[in-house]
């Protein structure tokens, strides 16, 4: 019989809430998803860097939850490699999103896309692993999509980014995992944000359609939840991640997509 009483932690386990005692760095914090999961890291007690090249926002952000801010564009290599030193928590989110066929896409946004979304990545978890090897403890929390798992027409650099960020994140976690370092990937669907939003007025143009029919006949024509996926949401998920209680977690990929990659 367990006399444990309801609600209580599993003796075995760590505070799984807390992240106090935790830096954490989060790119791409001055709205959306990043926003969303730098409140949440706060609000679970971590120190929290939040980094964007939009200096107002981020600069918000950082007023509201108690944060220290980073203005950075994560084009500069050099200077997104110093965002991971002394991180505990990584949570590689900043994107950026440009829709058209492959024979017209542009050549030079094709490679900021892979520059923002899979290099700046790669750097920044590169300066954080020597640190938390020697910490013995690490969780990488990069935001890949449902475009990580599946193509989309029109979005050959964002594929291209999504997927190879999964193959990152799968590397670093077999490598990391003899060190008490995780790697896990978080792939949510259609997610309410600015990035979205953009899309929404593309989308509308390329397929010639009213914006308001876009959602959910273009967007969620695949998806069975009729609905966009809200920031918080994503957030409470990688949060999880982050915890201390997730030590076996790693490798993974989390879809968020209401059912999108399920058939």
């Amino acid at each position: 019989m367990n006399d444990r009483p309801a609600g209580s932690p599993n003796p075995g386990l760590p505070d799984a809430h807390s992240l106090a005692g935790k830096r954490a760095v989060v790119t791409g914090a001055a709205s959306g998803i990043g926003s969303a999961a730098a409140r949440r890291l706060a609000g679970a007690g971590a120190t929290v860097v939040v980094v964007d090249r939009e200096a107002d926002a981020v600069q918000r952000v950082a007023e509201e939850i108690g944060a220290e801010a980073r203005i950075a564009d994560l084009e500069d290599l050099d200077a997104a490699a110093q965002l991971g030193e002394g991180a505990d928590i990584l949570v590689n989110n900043a994107g950026l999103q440009h829709v058209a066929p492959v024979h017209q896409f542009p050549p030079e946004m094709f490679t900021k896309i892979l520059k923002v979304m899979l290099e700046a990545p790669f750097r920044i978890t590169r300066a954080a692993l020597p640190g938390m090897y020697e910490r013995g403890w690490g969780r990488v929390v990069n935001i890949s999509s449902v475009h990580g798992l599946r193509a989309s027409p029109y979005k050959s650099a964002y594929v291209a980014a999504k997927h190879g960020l999964e193959g990152l994140s799968k590397t670093i976690a077999v490598e990391a995992a003899g060190y008490g370092v995780t790697s896990n990937c978080v792939c949510p669907g259609f997610v309410r944000t600015p990035l979205v939003e953009k899309q929404v007025a593309e989308q509308a143009e390329l397929h010639r359609v009213p914006e308001e029919q876009v959602v959910e006949d273009v967007l969620l024509s695949r998806t069975p939840v009729k609905r966009l996926v809200e920031p918080a949401e994503v957030a409470e998920l990688v949060h999880w991640l982050c915890g201390p209680a997730t030590a076996s977690v790693t490798g993974a990929s989390f879809p968020m997509d209401g059912g999108w990659t399920a058939h």
